[in-house]
């Protein structure tokens, strides 16, 4: 649990950051997953009111104002979603955007959430590791008043808005199938374990399919440091014992009978 929080709070400092640099990737409807390796998986939803409406069919608003965070939280836990978190909403291009957090104790069982329906989720022992793979269907929503190059409702989409489903893999990658749009970086992970499957928006409201897939060591990369850190501890502290007790044989032998 420890260690899934802290992935979590990692992505997410890493989303805000993203936010706040003009040459950051911007997403108009982003799915952050964390998987660990006993199987379970925290879930970070950024998306715009829009969005949200447009591809997974769920209305917390009007898609000109300001969502209200108590409201939205109610209506995605009552849809039968683990929420655990709604975020301050922003802006962004006129439009409003939010935050959703969810939590499960079994990754597979995501996909009876109305919001990540779309997908189906398995973290299964593969190779003598583990295999992350999903798939991800059709939408679900409706039009929100805007289609390219329509203000009605406030909003103003081109289709080639960015949709993105990111992996935060918890240990040692083997294999992925990354796909990301525009800037010529695919095959790549960032920062080593973090991959990023991107879509135009025009492309996930058709419903073109997507499918994910990642293997992976069956330890965390947390749990294998910890242990070389422990390791290193253990190391000194028998080094220290063995110098104090050189140090002290070597003076008994020199003291003079």
């Amino acid at each position: 649990m420890r260690c899934r929080r802290l992935c979590a709070l990692i992505g997410l400092l890493a989303w805000s950051a993203g936010c706040s640099n003009p040459f950051g990737r911007q997403y108009e409807y982003e799915e952050q997953v964390f998987p660990a390796v006993d199987g379970s998986a925290e879930i970070i939803v950024n998306t715009s009111v829009a969005a949200l409406m447009a591809l997974r069919g769920i209305s917390i608003g009007a898609v000109d104002a300001r969502p209200d965070r108590d409201a939205t939280r109610e209506i995605i836990a009552k849809s039968g979603c683990p929420v655990t978190y709604v975020g301050r909403p922003w802006s962004r291009n006129g439009r409003h955007f939010v935050q959703i957090r969810l939590a499960a104790a079994q990754i597979a069982t995501l996909s009876t959430c109305p919001l990540l329906s779309w997908s189906t989720y398995a973290l299964e022992p593969f190779e003598g590791g583990l295999r992350y793979h999903q798939r991800v269907g059709a939408p679900s929503g409706s039009t929100p008043g805007g289609v390219a190059g329509s203000t009605s409702a406030g909003v103003e989409w081109s289709g080639q808005e960015l949709v993105a489903f990111r992996i935060h893999v918890p240990s040692r990658v083997r294999y992925h199938n990354v796909k990301r749009l525009k800037d010529g970086t695919d095959g790549k992970m960032d920062r080593g374990n973090i991959g990023s499957w991107e879509q135009t928006l025009a492309d996930r409201r058709a419903g073109k399919p997507l499918d994910i897939e990642v293997r992976m060591d069956a330890e965390s990369i947390l749990r294998r440091t910890l242990w070389l850190f422990a390791g290193s501890i253990v190391a000194a502290a028998l080094t220290m014992v063995m110098i104090v007790w050189f140090v002290k044989r070597r003076g008994r032998a020199r003291r003079p009978v």
